[in-house]
C-alpha cells in the first residue's frame, strides 16, 4: 500500500517496525543471563570449576562492552536494519556453536560471539527509536527499550529452568539460537531504516536522495563526542544507578538478604526479581514523565536522590519488616529507571549525525558500572572474611555485605554530583550543526 510522502507513521506502524528490534534485545538479555540459570549442567558437561565457569561468564560481559563504540558508528553508517539482521545471526551462530561445544573452548568461543554480536541490539533498537518516532516519545520508547531487556532476563530464569528440566540445557539453547534466526529474517524483512523507505515522511530532517553524507573519520567522531560536556559526564552518570542495581541483584543481594534478614534463598530472589521488575517499569514512567514536561535534568535527579535514598535504607536499616524491606526494594529499582534519560539526554546534547556513537557510549558507561562494582564488592567481602564456609562456600557476614555495598552508595553520589553539572537540554537539540 502506497503512502503519501507527506504523512507520517503512525504510532503503530512504528511500533510494528521497532517490534522486530525489541525482540532482539529480549534474546539479548535472554542469552546473557540464561548461564546462571544451568550452572551445574555447564559445570557438570565440561567438566570446569568455579573460576573456568566465571571464566566463560567474563569473555561474553567484555566482548559485549568492547562492541559499544563501534557499535555506535556501525549504527550511524549502516543503518539500524543491517546491523540489527547482522547482529542476529552471528548471536544464532554463537548459540549454536555453545549448544553443541564439544570442549569449554568451544563454549568460550560461542558465548564470545554471543556477546560481541547481541551488543548491536540495544544501541540498533535506539537509532532505530529515533528515526521512528517523534522526538518527543524518544525517552518514553527507550524506557520501552529497557522494559523488553528486563522481560528477557525474567524469562531466562523459572521459564529456562523448566525447560532445561524438560528438554535439556542444549535442546533449550539450540531452541532459542532458532528463534534468534527468525529475529533476524524478520528484521532483513520488515525493518526499515526511515519511514521514508516505506513510503512515510520522516520524523526528522534528512538529506535529499543522493545527497552526499557529510563524514569524518571514526576516531574524529569518539573525539566530538568526548568534547560535549553533556555526553562526557553522561558516560559516567548512568553506571551508578545500573551499577547498584546489577551488582544487588545479579550477585550479592540473595546471599545477603539471606544473611541479614534470615530468610531462604527463593525468598531472597524473589525479592531480587522485585527490584528487577520495579526497574523495568520505572524507566517507560521516567522516559514518559521527561518527554511530557519537556526537562531531563530534574526528572534525573529526583529520581537519582530517591534511588540513593532507598539503597541506604535497604542496606544500613537492618530491622526492617519484610514488607517495609519490600517497599524499599520497589521504590529503589523503580526510581533507578530514571538512568534511561541517559539516552535522550546525551542524544540531545550531540549532533544528529552522532546519534548512533553517542548511545554507543554512553552504553559502554553503563556497562562499566556493574563490571567493576560486582568484583569491587566481592574484594571487600574477601578483605572482611572471618573464615566461615560451609560445603566449599564461603559465608560472609552482614558488616562485610555493608561496607561492600558501600561502594554502590558511593559512587551513585559522585554521579549524582556529576548530573548536576549537565546542562538542560528541555527536550530539545542543542546541536543542530550535521
Amino acid at each position: 500500500m502506497a503512502h503519501s510522502p507527506a504523512t507520517a507513521p503512525t504510532f503503530r506502524n512504528s511500533l510494528f517496525v521497532w517490534g522486530f528490534g525489541a525482540a532482539f534485545y529480549v534474546l539479548a538479555f535472554f542469552h546473557r543471563v540464561a548461564p546462571a540459570v544451568i550452572t551445574n549442567e555447564l559445570m557438570q558437561d565440561f567438566a570446569i570449576t568455579g573460576t573456568a565457569l566465571g571464566n566463560l561468564s567474563a569473555f561474553y560481559f567484555y566482548s559485549y562492552v568492547a562492541m559499544q563504540i563501534p557499535t555506535g558508528i556501525l549504527a550511524d553508517r549502516c543503518g539500524p536494519r543491517r546491523l540489527l539482521t547482522g547482529g542476529a545471526l552471528v548471536a544464532a551462530v554463537g548459540a549454536v556453536m555453545f549448544a553443541l561445544a564439544p570442549t569449554f573452548i568451544w563454549a568460550v568461543t560461542g558465548r564470545l560471539l554471543i556477546g560481541a554480536s547481541v551488543a548491536v541490539a540495544f544501541v540498533g533498537l535506539l537509532k532505530l527509536s529515533i528515526n521512528w518516532f517523534p522526538p518527543n516519545q524518544f525517552a518514553l520508547i527507550s524506557g520501552l527499550t529497557l522494559f523488553c531487556g528486563v522481560a528477557g532476563a525474567v524469562f531466562a530464569g523459572t521459564p529456562l529452568r523448566l525447560l532445561v528440566d524438560g528438554f535439556g540445557w542444549r535442546n533449550t539453547i539450540l531452541f532459542s539460537a532458532a528463534l534468534t534466526l527468525v529475529v533476524a529474517g524478520g528484521s532483513w524483512i520488515f525493518i526499515r531504516d526511515f519511514p521514508r523507505h516505506k513510503g512515510f515522511r520522516d520524523f526528522s530532517p534528512s538529506l535529499p536522495p543522493g545527497a552526499p553524507v557529510k563524514r569524518s573519520g571514526i576516531l574524529p567522531d569518539i573525539v566530538e563526542v568526548a568534547s560535549i560536556r553533556n555526553a562526557l559526564l553522561l558516560f559516567f552518570i548512568p553506571a551508578g544507578l545500573v551499577g547498584a542495581i546489577l551488582t544487588f541483584s545479579g550477585l550479592w543481594g540473595v546471599p545477603y538478604l539471606s544473611a541479614a534478614y534470615g530468610v531462604s534463598p527463593a525468598f531472597s530472589a524473589a525479592l531480587s526479581s522485585a527490584l528487577l521488575t520495579a526497574w523495568a517499569v520505572g524507566g517507560p514512567f521516567f522516559g514518559w514523565l521527561s518527554d511530557r514536561i519537556g526537562n531531563r535534568k530534574t526528572v534525573y535527579v529526583c529520581g537519582y536522590v530517591f534511588a540513593i535514598l532507598g539503597w541506604t535504607i535497604i542496606i544500613y536499616c537492618r530491622n526492617l519488616s519484610m514488607l517495609q524491606l519490600a517497599a524499599a526494594m520497589v521504590i529503589t529499582g523503580f526510581c533507578s529507571g530514571a538512568m534511561i534519560i541517559s539516552f535522550a539526554f546525551a542524544k540531545e546534547s550531540a549532533p544528529a549525525r552522532l546519534a548512533g556513537t553517542v548511545s554507543g557510549i554512553v552504553n559502554m558507561g553503563v556497562m562499566i558500572g556493574p563490571m567493576i562494582l560486582q568484583p569491587a564488592v566481592g574484594t571487600i567481602l574477601d578483605l572482611l572474611w572471618e573464615g566461615n564456609s560451609h560445603l566449599g562456600v564461603r559465608i560472609y557476614n552482614v558488616d562485610a555485605y555493608e561496607k561492600g555495598f558501600s561502594l554502590m552508595i558511593i559512587w551513585a553520589l559522585f554521579s549524582l554530583t556529576l548530573l548536576l553539572f549537565t546542562r538542560e537540554t528541555h527536550c530539545r537539540q542543542l546541536a543542530e550543526k550535521q
